[in-house]
């Protein structure tokens, strides 16, 4: 092992000569009758009794073939839903076993969501998700007026194809209606990929999708989800009724100045947050 590094036994939770990123590799299967990867793991506790449920019906989207990509879009899309909040250790025994999938494919998950800056190795720790700093915040709404406000730019003559945007407002209202405040952030993620979506970009959608994840580790902060999401609810409705009318220099104006004072309020709670700690 390079710089004579222990690693912690994962099972044991006791130091060990392995190193967390130099076990022995394990045989990697093209999947049982039923189309689960012979894991390595024991069942293990760790996760609450929801969380793992839900990640074990997750199992039914890595079908018979189960790659790292498809494992860290599951773990991708729950860390933007909010079931893995800043700060959590993932438990390769616990997340891989309710998966049902091996510990190598696991791993490679988890360096993906690491590149993406969604998770975080901690030597001898494990793999966390991450806390995100004030200035990634501030980076996070540079790239998105870059990617949002450029997608509206560029619409080109109506009408617009707004269906999805359409779709996403009328969840999150829908969502305001129940009180289902999570429900409500999801939609509001939703519409803005939507709108990025108009640009028809499989790339920038892409980008999207990995940027809104990380910028829902920072929605924890609001103490008062309704007061924070309900605005926003109206303006998601104003800028689809304009892009409906066919004016997009006005929806990106619409857009430009939302991002403006989400940013800042966003910042401001954050701020406040982190001084605390």
């Amino acid at each position: 092992m390079a710089n004579g590094a222990k690693g912690v036994n994962r099972r044991s939770g006791e130091p060990s000569d392995e190193s967390p990123d130099e076990s022995p590799e394990m045989p990697e299967s093209p999947g049982t009758a039923g189309g689960v990867e012979p894991t390595g793991y024991a069942p293990a506790p760790g996760l609450a009794p929801g969380l793992a449920a839900g990640l074990e019906a997750d199992r039914a989207l890595l079908g018979r073939t189960s790659t790292a990509e498809r494992v860290a879009d599951i773990l991708r899309d729950r860390i933007a839903e909010g079931f893995f909040p800043p700060g959590t250790r993932l438990s390769e025994d616990s997340v891989g076993g309710a998966l049902g999938v091996s510990r190598n494919t696991l791993r490679e998950a988890f360096r993906l969501l690491t590149h993406e800056r969604l998770l975080v190795h901690e030597l001898n720790r494990g793999v966390f998700v991450r806390v995100v700093t004030v200035d990634d915040l501030n980076d996070i709404y540079r790239v998105r007026r870059l990617v949002e406000c450029a997608a509206v730019r560029g619409l080109g003559e109506p009408p617009y194809e707004v269906r999805a945007v359409e779709a996403a407002v009328l969840a999150g209202e829908r969502a305001a209606r129940d009180r289902a405040w999570e429900d409500l952030s999801t939609a509001n993620i939703r519409f803005h990929q939507a709108i990025v979506s108009l640009a028809g970009s499989p790339r920038a959608d892409e980008l999207m999708r990995a940027v809104l994840a990380e910028l829902r580790l920072v929605f924890h902060v609001m103490a008062d989800p309704r007061r924070f999401y309900a605005p926003y609810l109206v303006r998601n409705r104003q800028i689809l009724e304009v892009l409906q009318s066919g004016d997009a220099v006005e929806a990106e104006r619409l857009l430009a100045s939302y991002l403006d004072d989400s940013q800042g309020q966003l910042a401001d709670a954050y701020r406040r947050k982190m001084s605390r700690r």
